[in-house]
This record gives C-alpha cells, structure tokens and sequence, in this order.
C-alpha cells in the first residue's frame, strides 16, 4: 500500500467518525427535544417574529428533506405558514379601514349633548339645523343616538323636567335661600338650645342673619318674614326664589307672607341637603371657624359672635365659589404700599390681614 491510499484510508475513518459523532450529537438533540416537546404538551409555545425569521433561515439551508428528519418542534409546515402569514401581514390594510359609516368627528356628540342640557326645549330637528350652523352636516337619526346613549331623554319630556342646576343658573340673580341651625349655651338652668335663621343671596353669597331665637314658632317667625320683605330695607327685596326645606318651622303664615311679597317658595324634597348646598356650606363654614371653637353663656355672647363672623364672612374671608375673593373687598385689597398688618376678631378665633395704609 503505498502513501497515498494510506492517506485517503486515514481521511474516510476520520471522515466517518465525524459523521458519526455528528449523528450522535443530532441524535442527542433529537431526544432532548422529544423530551421537551412531551414535558410542554398541551402548552403554547409562542415565538416572536426574530426567531421565526432565524428559525427559517436555518431551515432553508437544511431542506426539507433534512428538516424533517431533525425538527422535532418546528416543521417545514410550520416555517410556511409563519411565511404565509408575514406577506399577508405586509399587505394588511384592515387598520386603514373602519366598518361601516364613517364616525361622526369627536366634537359633534360633544355639541350635541351640550345643546340638548342647556335646551330642554330643542327637538332632533333643531338641533340638527344648529350643527349645520356650525359646520357639521349629520342626519337626524344620529342627533338621536347621540341624545340615547348619553341617556338624555326627548324634547318634550326634557322640557317638563328642568335640571336643577339649568334652573338655578337661569334664575342666579334673583334667588335666596334660607336656613336654621343651632348652638348650645350655658345658663342657670343647663345648656339651651337657641335656633338662629338666617338667609343667603346666591349670586353674591351675602348672609343675613334674619334673627336668633330660643323658641322660633308661629308669632316669631310671622315677624321675621315681614323683616324680610320690607319694601324698603328687607333683605329679600328684589329676590323672586326663596329656597327652604321642610322644616315645620316655616308655617304657612310665614310662606303667605313672602308669597304676597312676590317671593315664590321653592320647597326641597325631605332629606335633600344637596339641593340647598350654599346655605349648607355657610353653616358648615361658621360653625367650624368660630362656633365650635367658642363656648357661649348667654344670648348676648352668641349674637357677638355671629355678628362678627358675619362681618368677616363679607369683608375679610376668600370664597373659592367666588374665584378665592372677598365679597366685599375694601381700598387696599391687591395693594403693594404700607406695612402687613393683623386684625383680630373674637380674640383672635378670626384674623384678616391687610396692608396698613397710614
């Protein structure tokens, strides 16, 4: 055997063992996956899109022929479809598309529903011919689903029902509204109850404190309501609202009286301090800066303490329902001149600060 055949027989053994090691190493693989494939049965394996293309460029250097002998989880099938599936995504233009009609531009439901609150009295029609005003041509059927699905209910029945903040809104200038609450005293006999009234105009917020009583029925309350409509200084003068629960207190002498005055009574349902929420927010507001914080002795010590609240409520107290100002604001309100200066009320319970401007 000379040198060369000796040569080719050593490269076909080193050749086969390699091919067999090869073998091995395939064969080994093989049974790996299998035993994967059988401990995730049942279970989705996801494959993102980089892998799929790096799967499928592999399987395209193998073939198919070879690619089904060695894949154990992806198949020549597979890597086709995952093909098939990317060119039909390219050329996918259903997220260009919408079924159906066109939908109406986001700021025609927003003029729809706003029309129809503030309009109890405008139809499908009307509103329709406002839109048309503005730019926008819709059909009549769609102001009509537009109303349903924000639950607005027709014309007609919108009509009959005005939304209590649509009244109060329309009527703002000229309603006032009016409540009790009370305070606990010391005296001789124990702690009393004295009850006081007192009436707000809405528009400005300015309080009036209509009187304080330990007993406030029938006589008492006649007397307060002809204060209250004097011709001349009475606080509900101007006013045609007056809102009031259905306190008992108010009796039918006293609501005669503002009737004949021309002050229409609006009386809450019971239980409903929502819908007399300003006069609310006052009795909440003294009670927590200065009544509570004070213990009363007598009548004379209460009415102080009110009548000083009520000077601070209108002339050194911010109101956010007024854009965080002062009801009545003095001179010197904004100013950059003069020296900060304190002023105390009820021993310090209210204080205002002000520029001094001596």
């Amino acid at each position: 055997m000379n040198l060369i055949q000796s040569w080719l027989l050593l490269l076909v053994a080193v050749a086969g063992w390699m091919n067999r090691h090869q073998q091995d190493v395939i064969d080994y693989i093989r049974e790996e996956n299998s035993i994967l494939k059988n401990k995730l049965q049942g279970k989705w394996i996801r494959f993102t899109d980089d892998e799929r293309r790096r799967l499928a460029v592999k399987g395209k250097i193998l073939g198919r022929i070879t690619l089904f002998s060695v894949a154990s989880i992806v198949t020549p099938d597979t890597l086709l479809r995952w093909h098939r599936k990317l060119i039909a995504k390219k050329y996918d233009g259903s997220a260009k598309r919408g079924p159906g009609r066109p939908r109406v531009a986001n700021e025609i439901p927003e003029l729809t529903v706003r029309m129809a609150r503030e309009n109890p009295g405008w139809g499908y029609t009307t509103i329709r011919g406002v839109l048309f005003n503005l730019g926008h041509t819709v059909a009549r059927e769609t102001v009509r689903n537009i109303l349903k699905d924000h639950g607005i209910t027709p014309a007609p029945e919108r009509r009959e029902r005005i939304p209590w903040s649509t009244f109060l809104r329309s009527h703002w200038g000229s309603i006032a509204a009016a409540d009790f609450f009370t305070v606990e005293t010391w005296s001789c006999f124990g702690l009393t109850r004295y009850h006081v009234f007192f009436c707000m105009e809405l528009s400005s917020r300015r309080v009036h404190i209509a009187g304080v009583s330990e007993c406030p029925y029938g006589a008492w309350m006649k007397q307060i309501g002809r204060n209250m409509t004097d011709p001349f200084d009475g606080f509900l003068t101007g006013m045609r609202y007056i809102i009031l629960d259905r306190d008992p207190l108010y009796t039918d002498e006293f609501r005669g009286l503002l009737k004949q005055a021309g002050v229409k009574v609006i009386r809450l349902p019971a239980r409903s301090p929502n819908l007399n929420a300003f006069a609310e927010r006052f009795v909440r507001t003294i009670k927590e800066s200065c009544l509570n914080q004070m213990i009363f002795f007598s009548e004379n010590t209460l009415r102080r303490a009110i009548s000083e609240f009520v000077e601070f409520y209108h002339h050194e107290r911010n109101h956010q329902g007024l854009g965080n100002r002062l009801i009545k604001p003095s001179a010197e309100v904004g100013s950059l001149d003069g020296h900060v200066a304190c002023r105390e009320r009820l021993g310090g319970v209210l204080r205002y600060y002000y520029r001094d401007a001596a």
